[in-house]
């Protein structure tokens, strides 16, 4: 059960992070986005706010910032085309605001490319916990080793893929399904795994995990209608093939 909103107080500051890491908070709600850039900038973020799309935009363009915490109901303009043009001009990790019970536009925000989403009323302090784990993720060690199969290469330390030598447009939870599929080939897995390994929940929507994979199969297969490399296993989950036979389901 989420905690109502809070007072800024006592939030413990992420390791790692300093007050170069940007956080662009957008929600027309001037409480919510009060006690939210509170909350973050306790923790050591330097935040900007914008109370609709055109500012969030102008924001960006002004100062690119790290991390979006984006409200998905906003006036004129969307949360949804926010990040669909925030994502146009250049890869930024989004946390998506959404009302508690609004399963569809959830999975919307995922469709565009959110990273993850918080429903509200939340706690402050759990999206400063979101936010540090989406950043991290975002900068990898940099011992990683590449990753080469089936004609992809992941490269966590650069955090860059390709699919024959094409560089592909992944957001951070793409690229980390990827990267884990990679390292695991022939293992299925189930969406409570993947939740858990690449997301790092314990539990949470599992349609999360789908709509992810669902996305992914659009930008490594050939086919993403008759999938050959992330095949479904049927009462399991998913298993990544490196080396698909023909006529994989």
């Amino acid at each position: 059960m989420h905690q109502p909103y809070e007072a800024p107080g006592a939030a413990a500051a992420p390791s790692g992070y300093g007050d170069t890491t940007r956080v662009l908070v957008v929600d027309d709600d001037p409480t919510v986005a009060e006690i939210v850039s509170g909350y973050l900038d306790r923790a050591g973020y330097v935040v900007d706010r914008a109370a609709d799309g055109p500012a969030a935009l102008a924001r960006a363009a002004a100062h690119w910032p790290d991390l979006v915490v984006l409200d998905l109901m906003l006036p004129g303009m969307d949360g949804l085309e926010v990040c669909r043009r925030m994502r146009g001009h250049g890869p930024v990790p989004v946390i998506m605001l959404t009302a508690r019970g609004d399963e569809d536009d959830r999975i919307l925000g995922l469709e565009v490319g959110a990273d993850d989403y918080v429903t509200k009323p939340f706690s402050p302090r759990e999206l400063v916990l979101r936010v540090e784990s989406v950043l991290r993720r975002t900068r990898p060690s940099a011992s990683a080793h590449p990753l080469h199969t089936a004609g992809l290469t992941v490269d966590p330390a650069a955090r860059r893929a390709t699919k024959e030598g094409v560089e592909l447009a992944l957001t951070i939870r793409e690229f980390d399904l990827l990267a884990f599929f990679l390292r695991h080939p022939g293992r299925a897995f189930s969406r409570e795994d993947l939740m858990r390994e690449v997301w790092g929940w314990d539990f949470g929507d599992l349609s999360t995990v789908t709509v992810h994979v669902r996305r992914l199969r659009g930008k490594v297969e050939d086919d993403p209608a008759r999938p050959r490399l992330i095949q479904t296993v049927w009462g399991v989950g998913y298993r990544f093939d490196a080396t698909p036979g023909e006529g994989a389901v």
